[in-house]
């Protein structure tokens, strides 16, 4: 499976955290699933339902209780479940699944420069993609400064004056930033 080209062609991946929104998925026009939750006697179904729908099934490995962070629990995704890929923070996992024979989704998290430094150094050239989180900055700006009535700090990669904007338009009450070039905008 050319993994580049079926996200390419499913620009929608559907992620699931429960057995309902697993249902939604497989109903769902999305060809791509990442299933974020299941533990060691339900994972093996979980994969068959994917693979039953004909969709592509990616499991967070890191989020599956029952297994750990070891070569074994890759092999074991490999050898005992339909899953065609899975997702993790962990680079030495992508280099194990990347030995078996499993595509790859390499997550990282954003919250600032310093994590982006660090999560540079850590992608792996053995992934077959990268996810980036967060992805939407200004609609988890809006949803917060709705949610809670305090002032709402915005730090970590801004480094513009329209993001400034953007971002205080979205909600936010000022920004953190480490950047000087912004500090006088």
């Amino acid at each position: 499976m050319d993994i580049s080209r079926v996200l390419e062609d499913n620009p929608i991946i559907t992620a699931v955290k429960d057995d309902n929104e697993l249902e939604a998925a497989l109903d769902s026009e999305s060809k791509v699933i990442f299933v974020l939750y299941g533990n060691i006697i339900n994972i093996l179904n979980i994969s068959k339902k994917i693979s039953d729908k004909n969709k592509i099934g990616f499991v967070h490995i890191d989020l599956i209780e029952g297994l750990s962070n070891k070569d074994i629990a890759v092999k074991f995704i490999k050898q005992k479940t339909n899953f065609q890929g899975i997702v993790t923070t962990k680079s030495s996992l992508i280099k194990a699944a990347k030995e078996v024979g499993l595509n790859t989704v390499f997550r990282i998290f954003i919250f600032d420069s310093l994590s982006l430094k660090n999560a540079e150094k850590h992608i792996s050239n053995d992934c077959d993609a990268v996810e980036i989180l967060p992805g939407v900055i200004p609609k988890v700006i809006k949803s917060i400064s709705k949610k809670y009535k305090k002032p709402i700090i915005v730090g970590g990669l801004v480094e513009t004056k329209e993001e400034v904007l953007q971002a205080l338009r979205a909600g936010a009450s000022c920004i953190s930033t480490s950047n000087q070039r912004i500090w006088d905008i």
